[in-house]
């Protein structure tokens, strides 16, 4: 169903479509999509538009489900969840990236572990081969927030030379078509392993090492809001993080 109260506001607003994809950073086949009835935006987006065309994000994106109903579509993205890392089987994390089409996503501070794994780094050879765009946002080692992850583990700048060393087992991957890395400097609240439209998202707790945090499989299913939620932090830190072509650059 076309969404009337987003095309109206745009109207009133006196903006043409092509100026509304450029505030919000998004291509104008987007709005259109928006506009038409297809996938709904992300928050952030939601937010921006209506912030643009001074409306209530209610008002142009109205719920109609009950609470129940969201809360059982969230369900539905939840295949299983892991109360520590440690636990989740081995061979998922090479087999998620191996499925990749079109989404091949890491965020972490470092994730040294993946980085030691020689069939990940043939999965990422692979897909460069095959034209994917991957996506590699490891934390600044100089940031004030991975210094600040360290101390909460008790490790200190163990934190920031784990990062360094993870960037120099990823050396073979920089130079590749398709392959990207960033460094961020944002408190992660998890760490997101993203393809197509499945993830694992390790969550971070105070005091404790990631490995023993719970993992969260998610699986996007129409409806659902959980896989969304974390997909759009992942693209709010990628914007935020500065791109680096070495590891040196470190």
């Amino acid at each position: 169903m076309a969404n009337e109260r987003l095309r109206g506001a745009i109207v009133e607003a006196g903006l043409t479509l092509e100026e509304v994809a450029d505030h919000l950073g998004v291509n104008v086949k987007t709005v259109e999509r928006w506009i038409n009835g297809g996938r709904p935006p992300y928050n952030r987006h939601k937010y921006a538009a209506a912030s643009l065309l001074r409306r209530d994000v209610t008002h142009l994106w109205p719920d109609k489900r009950t609470a129940s109903e969201v809360t059982a579509a969230g369900q539905a993205e939840l295949v299983k969840v892991y109360p520590h890392r440690n636990v989740v089987p081995g061979p998922l994390w090479p087999k998620l990236y191996a499925q990749a089409t079109r989404q091949f996503d890491v965020l972490t501070y470092s994730a040294f572990w993946l980085t030691e794994d020689l069939e990940f780094h043939r999965i990422v050879k692979e897909k460069s081969a095959a034209g994917l765009h991957m996506r590699f946002i490891f934390g600044d080692p100089d940031s004030v927030a991975v210094a600040v992850r360290g101390e909460e583990e008790g490790v200190g700048s163990a934190q920031a030379s784990k990062t360094r060393n993870a960037l120099v087992n990823c050396a073979p991957l920089f130079g590749l078509p398709g392959v990207e890395f960033r460094l961020h400097g944002t408190t992660l609240y998890n760490s997101i392993y993203r393809a197509d439209d499945e993830m694992l998202a390790n969550t971070h707790v105070y005091g404790i090492s990631a490995w023993l945090a719970p993992v969260l499989h998610i699986h996007r299913v129409p409806g659902g809001e959980l896989f969304d939620t974390y997909a759009e932090s992942v693209e709010r830190v990628w914007e935020s993080a500065r791109r680096i072509s070495s590891p040196k650059e470190c």
